[in-house]
């Protein structure tokens, strides 16, 4: 038994660091295409969807891929609270832009992008 915890320790020790990588790699693609989504969306309400999903979920995946490569437990609790921070701030600062937007009176754009008065609608 303990010949197969020994085994299942070396397999692990192989296996996170290219983990890891690979989840590094995923957070920070979300997190570029979160950029791309605020400078190409047309009002605040989507970009600040776009910016909102992928920037936490992009950052909680890196937060993660740093904790498979960390070399101890002080640093893995320290990710960990971090990433704790972030999933419960990003939504709750998302809301309360959308809400402060909302109570200014900013209006969704609604229709093609581009499109004058009239050319988007059926006649």
């Amino acid at each position: 038994m303990a010949e197969l915890f020994a085994d299942l320790h070396g397999y692990w020790e192989v296996i996170r660091f290219p983990l890891g990588a690979l989840l590094c790699l995923g957070g920070s693609i979300l997190c570029v295409i979160g950029t791309v989504g605020v400078l190409r969306f047309p009002d605040i309400y989507t970009r600040l969807h776009a910016a909102s999903i992928t920037d936490t979920s992009g950052a909680g995946l890196v937060l993660i891929g740093m904790m498979l490569l960390s070399p101890g437990w002080l640093v893995i609790s320290k990710l960990f609270a971090i990433c704790v921070f972030i999933f419960l701030t990003s939504p709750t600062a998302s809301h309360a832009l959308a809400n402060a937007a909302h109570t200014a009176g900013v209006q969704p754009i609604i229709g093609r992008v581009g499109a004058s008065d009239g050319e988007g609608e059926d006649a």
